[in-house]
């Protein structure tokens, strides 16, 4: 049979608020007292009832998590950051991703609200009336890498404009002149503000120059499809600029597979600085997202949120990116 409350203060011969007061740490209690409670809740195998706890003060201590997906190094840095975050505050995580359209990730949001104190939300169909039509506007949330700006949300951004117009700098300054972009998804506010980064750059460096655009997916299979694509080209670019690590270790397998030699056939370069990237032969040289920071800092707003619901002034907030320099784009300054 299941102990309860009743029965720790039967057998403790106490009250069952005195028991409650015991295990929540109450400074009311003496402490021969907490001992004594104690003792009988590990002898008697008790396990507090979370869910009437939660009843009761109407806090789960849950931050639910909406990511896009949940493959890759880039999301497991993420929930990472997240997590390190919600344990120093004895918080958990209730994670999920949303594959699909939008009507998956209004699912996925309606799932989390009354099981969660709060929410984190990444998602490419996220705008003010998605939300208010899915979620209760007293609810927290925190927006990743969103258009949306809006008086009623907390939003923490990249600067993935800044990043991409950087590593473009940069390539030009190496001497590459035709340099192709294989982009990300169409609808992805990430992969539009590096494809605007790369156009503008060019436009600036190079206007001689036609833009050269492949089609990816933030995904290596997507990076490898564009570097077989590539390898068909009449007039092979330069440079490749994969707007995420994960298509441009892909597009490098594609390269090595074709007999070609990075940088010294073609040079290429990436985007995030996911752990892996520094140890693909050749390093790969990317624009480094602190990924695991954004995470904790996401969670850290939202706990201020949280506890302070009347005196919270929402905001935007923009990370900044750092041009990380390894041997894959053929410069000789090495950034480990």
């Amino acid at each position: 049979m299941t102990v309860t409350i009743k029965d720790v203060a039967r057998e403790a011969n106490v009250s069952v608020a005195s028991v409650s007061r015991a295990l929540n740490g109450s400074p009311t209690v003496t402490e021969t007292l907490r001992e004594h409670i104690l003792s009988v809740v590990k002898r008697m195998h008790y396990i507090p009832n979370v869910g009437a706890r939660n009843l009761s003060t109407q806090q789960t201590d849950t931050i639910g998590v909406v990511l896009p997906d949940l493959y890759g190094e880039f999301f497991s840095e993420l929930i990472r950051g997240i997590d390190s975050a919600a344990r120093e505050r004895n918080l958990h995580l209730l994670v999920s991703s949303a594959h699909g359209d939008a009507q998956e990730a209004a699912k996925v949001l309606r799932a989390m609200s009354g099981r969660v104190d709060g929410l984190i939300v990444m998602s490419p169909h996220v705008d003010a009336s998605f939300l208010a039509s899915n979620l209760p506007q007293s609810l927290p949330t925190v927006l990743l890498n969103t258009r949306l700006n809006s008086e009623h949300y907390t939003s923490i951004n990249v600067d993935n404009y800044s990043g991409a117009f950087a590593m473009m700098r940069h390539l030009v300054e190496s001497g590459h002149q035709h340099i192709t972009m294989i982009a990300g998804p169409d609808n992805n506010f990430e992969a539009q503000e590096r494809l605007r980064g790369y156009r503008d750059a060019l436009a600036k460096f190079l206007p001689q120059e036609s833009e050269q655009i492949l089609r990816g997916d933030f995904s290596e299979e997507s990076g490898y499809r564009a570097g077989q694509q590539l390898q068909s080209f009449s007039n092979r670019p330069q440079a490749i600029f994969a707007a995420n690590d994960m298509m441009a270790i892909g597009c490098l397998f594609a390269l090595t597979e074709a007999g070609l030699h990075v940088p010294k056939d073609i040079a290429l370069v990436g985007f995030d600085d996911i752990p892996i990237a520094r140890f693909v032969t050749p390093p790969l040289t990317t624009v480094r997202v602190r990924m695991a920071d954004m995470g904790g800092r996401a969670l850290e707003q939202l706990a201020f949120i949280i506890a302070n619901r009347d005196n919270t002034v929402q905001s935007e907030q923009i990370l900044k990116t750092e041009l990380v320099v390894r041997s894959s784009c053929g410069a000789q300054k090495q950034n480990q």
